[in-house]
Formats: structure tokens, C-alpha cells, sequence
């Protein structure tokens, strides 16, 4: 008799001293499914007195087997051996390609998906959330720029969509990207919220179900330190295209790039075009550029997509135009 069943309540102890008294005194039994399924003391009664002829075990109620379990005395009729009902031939060569894929994921910056500290995903779940951790992943980056100084609080609110997927993923990505300014290669899907815990770094983590800005929901990230506060938002369109929608609720749509410049300054003519010229003085070509304001001449925002990251001795000469408050080089 072999056993095939899970460990549940209502299994727990199936093969008690009644069942087993109803077996044949010629019946072997053979457990490989769970241990707990048998009640062992009963087990070891009944080989003993030769009501079943034998059985065969790898898996015990507690793993390893403790010392005085009353199935160590049971003699020749019992075989007892370490729970290796996995180590055949086949299950080492999928073990093999699943730990050797997983390294390629981690060495692409992708989560680790089985890891002991990160909550395990299915291949399906996975895949969708791709886009949705990379969104994370950026903003954190991205929030790690804008802000000067060590973040104390990180606040990860999940939106539309993004409240219905499994949200420490998305935690976990923001925070790592949150922390890959001052870690680089150091900070991982494994360890980012250790790292997190360890600098202080508190995180609140907030599902806004009804929120439908967009179509697929968005991911706002926002973050304080003893030097203010910045809040960026992004979200993922049909195509799976990653976007910026508001930066400090300065509305936006941009598409991240490698190289960017965000300023905070006052909605007044001239600062486009004297800003345009300073960059092309110093050869850095603008890709593509965008201005979100909430009132006419108040404050806003202008990000710039670079082919060239902006030298850092140029910054001195853009908080020299008249109106720029803020100038932060983002490289992502």
C-alpha cells in the first residue's frame, strides 16, 4: 500500500491502529508523501506485533526523525531513510536549470524567484508583474535623485491595478531601486529591505483600490527626509511602456530614459530656450522635453530626455538662470 495525499486535518493520522488493523498480516506499507499521515507509535505497534509485514518510510511527522521515535526499535520490517523522495535523476537535472536560470534572472536584475526572504511568485504571476517591478524599480532610482539626503520615510501607494497585484514584490522593487544611488551593484531583490531596516528607512505601504487615473493604475512613490519631500508617480501603459505621469503632483507624461534632467522653477518666459542654449553650448543634445504646471505662471516642472549625461560642473550655471529653483541630473 503506497500513500498519495498531502498532509491536511483531515489526514493527519490517517493510518491509525484501527486501519492498520484492517490491513493484511502480508501487507507492506510504503510512505513518500508527507509525513504525519500515519500515527507512528501505532505504525510501530503493528509491525511489531506482525499485523502488516513491513513498511518503508522517508518522511516522518518531525524531520529528522527524533532519536527516541518508537519506529527506531521496530527492527528488520521497517526501512527508515532520510526524505530523498525528490533526488531522482530527473528531479536534479530540472533543480540544476531552475537554479541556473534564476542566476541569469538575479545577474539581469531581475527578482530572484526563490528566494528564502522574497515571497515566492508562479512563472504566470511573474511575468505579468515585469513591467510593474521595473515601473518600481525606476521610481525608486529616480526618487533617490531627486531627493538630497538620506530618505527616512518611503511611502509605495498601489493604485487601480496595481492594488490588485501582490504588493511586497513591488515594496521590495522600489526599494531597491531606491537604494542602488548609494549601493550600486550591493542592494538586490534579496536583500533591499534588510538594507532598508538597517538605515532606518521607514515604509508604509498604502492600496488605493478606486483610484483609475489610469487605465492600468499607477504606483506613487514618495519619500521625506530632514530636507523635504518628493513624490513621483508612473504607470504602465497597454503596451507595456513605462511612464512618468507627475513628479511633486506636477502632471507629466514621460517615458524614462537613460539620461534626464528634472528642474522645479517659476512659469515665466525665457527659461526654455535660455536652458536649451546652455545645454547646447556645452554639447549636450535634448531629446525630447516637457513642462507640467498646475497654474499659469506658478510653479512647474521641466524634464529633459538627454543623449549625454550633464557635466557636473554645469549645474552651478542652470541654478544660475534666473527662475530655476531646482536641477536634479537623473541617470536611470
Amino acid at each position: 500500500i503506497t500513500l498519495h495525499l498531502p498532509r491536511t486535518a483531515e489526514t493527519e493520522n490517517l493510518v491509525n491502529a484501527a486501519l492498520l488493523a484492517k490491513m493484511k498480516p502480508t501487507a507492506r506499507l510504503v510512505n513518500c508523501a508527507r509525513g504525519g499521515i500515519i500515527a507512528e507509535a501505532d505504525l510501530a505497534e503493528a509491525l511489531k506485533n506482525g499485523v502488516i509485514a513491513g513498511a518503508a518510510l522517508d518522511v516522518y511527522a518531525k524531520e529528522p526523525l527524533e532519536a527516541d521515535s518508537p519506529l527506531r526499535s521496530v527492527g528488520e520490517r521497517l526501512i527508515l531513510t532520510p526524505h530523498l523522495g525528490a533526488s531522482t535523476e530527473e528531479a536534479q537535472v530540472n533543480v540544476a536549470v531552475d537554479v541556473a536560470e534564476q542566476i541569469r534572472d538575479v545577474l539581469l536584475g531581475l527578482p530572484a524567484r526563490s528566494a528564502v526572504n522574497i515571497p515566492g511568485l508562479t512563472p504566470e504571476v511573474m511575468e505579468k508583474l515585469k513591467p510593474h517591478l521595473q515601473l518600481a524599480e525606476t521610481l525608486g532610482l529616480l526618487l533617490s535623485q531627486l531627493s538630497r539626503g538620506s530618505v527616512q520615510e518611503l511611502e509605495v501607494r498601489l493604485q487601480g491595478e496595481f492594488a490588485e497585484h501582490p504588493s511586497q514584490p513591488l515594496v521590495v522593487a522600489a526599494l531597491k531601486g531606491l537604494l542602488s544611488s548609494a549601493l550600486g551593484d550591493k542592494i538586490n531583490y534579496v536583500n533591499a529591505a534588510l538594507e532598508a531596516k538597517g538605515r532606518g528607512i521607514h515604509v508604509l505601504e498604502i492600496k488605493d483600490d478606486a483610484s483609475r487615473d489610469f487605465a492600468g493604475g499607477s504606483l506613487q512613490l514618495s519619500c521625506r527626509n530632514s530636507q523635504g519631500s518628493h513624490t513621483v508617480t508612473g504607470a504602465v501603459f497597454a503596451d507595456g511602456e513605462l511612464r512618468v505621469t507627475s513628479i511633486d503632483e506636477f502632471p507629466l507624461n514621460v517615458p524614462p530614459s537613460r539620461h534626464m534632467l528634472f528642474t522645479r522653477h517659476r512659469d515665466m518666459p525665457g527659461i526654455i530656450g535660455h536652458l536649451g542654449s546652455l545645454l547646447g553650448e556645452h554639447n549636450v543634445n535634448i531629446a525630447s522635453m516637457q513642462v507640467g504646471r498646475r497654474i499659469v505662471r506658478g510653479d512647474a516642472v521641466m524634464v529633459l530626455s538627454l543623449d549625454d549625461p550633464i557635466p557636473p560642473s554645469l549645474l552651478t550655471s542652470i541654478y544660475a538662470i534666473n527662475g530655476i529653483q531646482e536641477a536634479h541630473p537623473v541617470t536611470l
